[in-house]
C-alpha cells in the first residue's frame, strides 16, 4: 500500500509518500511545495494541486491522508488555509485517490505518543522509523508523519476487523459455509 501524506498550507505544502509492505514502512519521496508570501493566493492554490497531481501521478498512492487545520490566527488564516486543503483534496478526488483527515495531535500522537509533542520530536521519530538521513523541512516531515499515521491506523483497523461483510468473507472464505 501507498500513502500520500499531505501537510497543507497556503505558503509550504508539504507532501511525503509512505510505502507499506507488510510490517515495514519506506518513505519513497518527501518535500513541499514552497510559494512566495507575494505570490496571489488563487496561483498558490493552483500550483498546490498541480503539484499534488503530478505527486499522484509519479506514486499512484492507494490513499490520501491530509492534516486537518484546527486553529489559525484569525479568521482569514483560516479560510485560506482551508482552500490550500480543498486544493489538496480536490487533487486526490480527480485521481479517485480516496482521502482521509487526521488532527495535529493524532498525527503527533501515532507517530510520538504524545499528542502534544513537537515539530522536532516529530522529525526524530519518522528518521527513526523511516531511517532518513536527508531534511527536507518540518512542512515535509510533517507530511510524512500524516502518512505513517494512517498507515499506523491501517494496521490496527486491520487486526481483525473488516470495513464491510465483503472484506471479511474475502479475508476469511474457510469461514463461510
Amino acid at each position: 500500500m501507498i500513502v500520500l501524506g499531505i501537510d497543507p498550507g497556503t505558503r509550504h505544502t508539504g507532501y511525503g509518500v509512505v510505502e507499506i509492505v507488510g510490517r515495514k514502512e519506506t518513505a519513497l519521496d518527501y518535500g513541499a511545495v514552497e510559494m512566495s508570501s507575494r505570490m496571489d493566493h488563487t496561483l498558490r492554490l493552483e500550483r498546490i494541486y498541480a503539484t499534488i497531481l503530478d505527486v499522484i501521478d509519479q506514486y499512484h498512492p492507494d490513499v490520501c491522508a491530509v492534516e486537518m487545520p484546527v486553529y489559525g490566527k484569525n479568521a482569514q488564516s483560516m479560510l485560506k488555509l482551508g482552500r490550500a486543503q480543498a486544493a489538496v483534496m480536490l487533487a486526490a478526488t480527480h485521481r479517485q485517490v480516496p482521502v482521509t483527515e487526521y488532527t495535529p495531535k493524532e498525527v503527533k500522537k501515532s507517530v510520538v505518543g504524545n499528542g502534544n509533542a513537537a515539530k522536532e520530536q516529530v522529525w526524530f521519530m519518522l528518521k527513526t522509523i523511516l531511517a532518513i538521513t536527508d531534511e527536507r523541512g518540518l512542512d515535509a516531515s510533517d507530511a510524512l508523519g500524516v502518512a505513517l499515521c494512517h498507515a499506523h491506523r491501517l494496521k490496527q483497523v486491520g487486526s481483525g476487523s473488516h470495513k464491510n461483510w465483503k472484506s471479511f468473507v474475502e479475508a476469511n472464505p474457510e469461514r463461510i459455509k
